[in-house]
């Protein structure tokens, strides 16, 4: 069942990139749609991943 899950998120990410590929070289509308839920949720992502991590970058030296 985990890797029908991961295989779907795989799937959905090669297809947003596909996306935001094919948008910046004046794809349909439905794709630039797309390409920009991609790059809004791949912020969010990243931002959410740097929310823990202090202005060292989590290591203890």
């Amino acid at each position: 069942m985990a890797e029908l899950i991961l295989a779907g998120v795989v799937v959905l990410v090669v297809g947003g990139c596909g996306c935001v590929f094919w948008a910046e070289r004046g794809g349909p509308r439905w794709a630039r749609v797309v390409a920009a839920l991609t790059l809004a949720a791949a912020g969010a992502v990243g931002r959410s991943g740097r929310k823990g991590l202090g202005r060292g970058g989590g290591h203890d030296d």
